[in-house]
This record gives C-alpha cells, sequence and structure tokens, in this order.
C-alpha cells in the first residue's frame, strides 16, 4: 500500500460558523501525509450528532476513505457527542487507540482522562476521535502514527495480522 485515503471531520460549532479558524485539521493532515494519508474530504460540522453520524457514514461508505479521523467533541461539555456519534457508525470497536492516546497524555497532563474518544471500525474504514486542540492532536497521532499505516493494512487485506521480530 503506497498511499492511503483519509477523511477529516473537524466538529465545532463556532468553527461552522465561520467564527474560529480550524488549526486542529491542517495539524492531522500535515502528520498524516508523512505516512502515506491523502486527505480526500475534510469538512466542518457543528456539534451536532446527526450530522457528525452523516458525515462519517459518508466517509465510510460512500467514499471508501481507509481513515476517518474527527477532532473536537470529546469532553465533558453538554454539546460534546463526537464519541456517541462514532459509536452509532462503528461495527467494531478498536479500544487500544484511545488508550494509548490517553495512557499517554496522562504523562503531560491529569486532564487527559477527561477524554470520551473512541476508535472502531466500519467496513473497510477506521475512525479515530482525536481531541479539539492542535497540541493535542499531535500528542495523540504521535502515540498512533507508528501502529496506523499496519492497521490500515490488515483492514484493506494487504498485510498478515501475524507478530514478527523486528
Amino acid at each position: 500500500m503506497e498511499n492511503f485515503k483519509v477523511g477529516i471531520i473537524t466538529v465545532s460549532d463556532k468553527g461552522s460558523r465561520g467564527e474560529r479558524v480550524d488549526e486542529s485539521g491542517p495539524a492531522i493532515e500535515e502528520m498524516i501525509k508523512q505516512i502515506g494519508g491523502i486527505v480526500e474530504r475534510y469538512m466542518i460540522v457543528p456539534d451536532e450528532q446527526e450530522q457528525i453520524k452523516n458525515e462519517l457514514l459518508h466517509m465510510c461508505d460512500t467514499l471508501s476513505l481507509s481513515l476517518v479521523l474527527t477532532t473536537g467533541g470529546t469532553g465533558f461539555s453538554k454539546r460534546d457527542v463526537t464519541p456517541e456519534a462514532t459509536l452509532e457508525v462503528v461495527e467494531k470497536l478498536v479500544p487500544g487507540i484511545p488508550e494509548a492516546m490517553r495512557a499517554r497524555s496522562l504523562e503531560i497532563t491529569p486532564k487527559a482522562m477527561l477524554s470520551r474518544a473512541q476508535a472502531g471500525i466500519r467496513g473497510n474504514s477506521l475512525i479515530i476521535n482525536l481531541p479539539g486542540s492542535p497540541k493535542g492532536v499531535r500528542e495523540n497521532l504521535e502515540v498512533v502514527i507508528p501502529a496506523l499505516r499496519h492497521g490500515i493494512e490488515i483492514l484493506l487485506g494487504e498485510a498478515s495480522e501475524c507478530a514478527r521480530k523486528e
């Protein structure tokens, strides 16, 4: 697998109304390009569960993107519903990804335990929820990037799950 198709969804009420410049989406794109990810679709949606869900479905089912990364909406605010939208569409959970992100983030701040981020698989797409800040995006992606490409290759049937000595 040379390159893989990526979708980015920034979840932000202010961003969707043009009241805030999205810095997290571009941070994701910058990092994901380093491992061969090509952003095919980038959307900013409000913190509305149905809109988040519909965009996830579109990216996974219609566009057949291999990786869909969300940023924002994973906290305790009443408007934070990204994890719920994600859980509505995934067919299999991938708990190790958010566990690893939280574990690494806990080394930086105790507030990391407040993240409700999820990760899961829908068809041939991997969905991962990331924090809403560019700093949080970078810190969390640094954790998953070393395993991300291999996971996508397995998901697409292009690699074996067998462990090998490195």
